[in-house]
């Protein structure tokens, strides 16, 4: 049976502050031509578009950047693996800033909001891209590696270790028969706690707050300390759960930090700009082997030769 390519069946707007910057945005998905892929749209600059490809990665810094002269839009991976997951092939994201909003950190809002109306299917065949062979893509300084096996659809399988006795090794798993809304789209980011002051002097994560991600508290720490991060955070009393994680969030399954992972893998990987039949296997996914595999599988489709 021939799959049709989808669209959007309207326009859904989102706003909130971007985790790194955290600045202000309005955002506006819009429904697209069959053929279109997904695009960005810079409405503050000019109407500057930015197709969503690999190609465009400039930067991975604890988010996915794309950019196109000289105009960028950062920390798109949420809202890419909600296209992805949803089945949405083709829509124009208009956005009046920098940053797409973190909104609670998953892809939740972006799934609750498109899932309530369905999604429209247009006449195209969707394409994909069957792969002939294995592809593999490692990193020797941070162990991580992404496997490509040829297959007759595309499914996922992550491990995630940070040699952390909170998390512990995690694994999650994704194929077309596991529903993305509920098992994946809900999962939100995640940070530990020795990082945050890192991550701050970097200039990063502005926007961050306890609303928008699960903080993993690896040693237990002085209530001073738990007190100045409330204050950075506006909020009234943090404390450390026995569990290990801050008493902001309640965890929504007790792997959600892998199924994270693998939300964010499925999101960047949406940048190669077809649907891949392959089975994927992720040891330590991030942004930055994320995005290297997504041009490797470009460069492939493009028959061009690294």
């Amino acid at each position: 049976m021939q799959i049709k390519q989808h669209t959007l069946k309207r326009s859904y707007i989102f706003e909130g502050k971007g985790l790194h910057t955290g600045k202000m945005a309005r955002m506006v998905v819009n429904p697209a031509p069959e053929g279109a892929g997904i695009k960005f749209c810079r409405v503050d600059k000019g109407g500057a578009v930015i197709e969503a490809l690999a190609d465009y990665v400039t930067s991975t810094a604890r988010s996915t950047t794309i950019e196109k002269d000289g105009i960028s839009v950062i920390t798109i991976e949420h809202l890419m693996s909600a296209l992805y997951g949803l089945g949405i092939d083709n829509a124009l994201v208009e956005i009046d800033g920098e940053e797409v909003p973190i909104l609670d950190g998953s892809a939740k809002p972006y799934v609750e909001a498109i899932a309530a109306d369905g999604i429209c299917e247009q006449n195209a065949p969707r394409e994909y891209y069957e792969l002939k062979e294995e592809i593999r893509v490692s990193d020797a300084e941070t162990g991580s590696e992404l496997v490509f096996f040829p297959a007759s659809r595309t499914s996922f399988d992550v491990t995630v270790d940070y040699n952390s006795k909170v998390l512990g090794v995690q694994t999650a798993h994704w194929d077309p028969d596991v529903d993305y809304a509920s098992e994946i789209g809900k999962c939100r980011t995640f940070v530990f706690f020795h990082e945050i002051a890192f991550l701050f002097s970097k200039n990063l994560i502005k926007g961050g707050d306890v609303d928008n991600a699960i903080v993993i508290v690896e040693h237990p720490v002085v209530q001073d300390e738990l007190d100045r991060m409330a204050a950075l955070f506006k909020m009234p009393r943090l404390e450390r759960n026995p569990d290990g994680y801050l008493n902001n969030v309640i965890l929504r399954y007790p792997n959600e930090c892998a199924r994270h992972k693998l939300l964010d893998l499925m999101g960047d990987l949406a940048l190669v700009g077809k649907r891949v039949k392959a089975r994927v296997v992720a040891v330590k996914p991030g942004h930055k082997i994320n995005t290297v595999a997504a041009k490797a599988l470009r460069n492939k489709i493009l028959n061009i030769n690294d």
